[in-house]
């Protein structure tokens, strides 16, 4: 009985110090989380107090100004929208199509090892290789010049990685045993990839095009060697072939080059706008999977 007590205590005590340590470690890791999302927050808060206040319906729609103060963003705020919904429709079937035949339909072998590998290689390649690839295939090979079509493929290709690889690791998260019974109540593999897996992995996949989407919207050196510096001075052009400067793109022209009075106001403005852009676009496609999952609560 004695022999036992000192072996018990032993445990106890080893016990105790194994529950500090988690909740140390667990207290660690909450503070430099809270301190990394209060500096997040902080600065976008500066951002969005210094140019919010001025925002009018005239800067959303008017037309830039060269010389004159008082200009508005109207056209490049269209080309950014216009853009990333091109981009969108061209890299999400095949991101989403790519993840689902890596994780699904493709052989575990050397081959598929390396266009993994190569996979992940291109989602890490800055965009501004990729800028200078759409430069030199459209610009230079194809002479189209600077455009609204060769900015908008070339996004979607710096998506396809990301959209792929985010897919396809969504997918595979799902369990098997899910499968199985899809499979044992007689549906075909292509029922159980629609109507079980891609539900499944909704939240996954709507992750990555929420990252991909905010990541494009705020892509500028793309833009800047494809797209063009200026736009065609329409609030409304759905033409393929013209200039489409973006709102980064303007941003970056304003700091740098640009000889209007209220250069310093506009790049604010413009700023503030990009963040509160962003915010939204990140809520707006994430909402649907919000209100399904609240819909199923009920």
């Amino acid at each position: 009985m004695n022999n036992q007590a000192p072996g018990l205590h032993g445990k106890m005590s080893r016990l105790r110090i194994r529950r500090l340590m988690n909740r140390l470690v667990l207290s660690i890791i909450s503070i430099i989380s809270a301190t990394v999302f209060l500096i997040i927050l902080s600065l976008l808060y500066m951002i969005v107090r210094k140019g919010l206040p001025d925002i009018d319906i005239h800067f959303l729609i008017g037309l830039p100004e060269e010389i004159d103060a008082g200009g508005g963003v109207g056209p490049f705020l269209w080309n950014s929208i216009y853009i990333l919904v091109l981009s969108l429709l061209l890299s999400l079937p095949i991101g989403i199509g790519a993840g689902i035949f890596l994780a699904e339909y493709a052989p575990n072998n050397r081959i598929m090892e390396w266009v993994r590998a190569a996979i992940e290689s291109l989602a890490s390649v800055p965009s501004i290789v990729f800028g200078l690839f759409g430069y030199a295939l459209f610009v230079e090979y194809f002479q189209i010049g600077v455009t609204i079509l060769g900015a908008s493929i070339t996004l979607a290709l710096l998506n396809l990685p990301v959209l792929a690889r985010v897919s396809e690791e969504a997918i595979t998260a799902v369990p098997s045993t899910w499968r199985e019974a899809s499979f044992a109540l007689g549906a075909t593999k292509a029922q159980t990839i629609v109507k079980t897996v891609l539900p499944a992995a909704m939240k996954g996949i709507l992750t990555g095009i929420s990252l991909v989407a905010c990541r494009a919207f705020g892509e500028s050196a793309i833009i800047l060697l494809v797209g063009g510096t200026s736009s065609s001075g329409e609030m409304w052009d759905f033409h393929l072939l013209s200039e489409g400067a973006t709102l980064p793109v303007h941003l970056w022209y304003i700091q740098s080059e640009a000889l209007v009075a209220d250069a310093q106001q506009i790049a604010q403005k413009t700023s503030a706008l990009l963040v509160l852009l962003v915010l939204f676009l990140s809520f707006i496609i994430r909402f649907p999977l919000w209100l399904s999952q609240r819909k199923k609560r009920y």
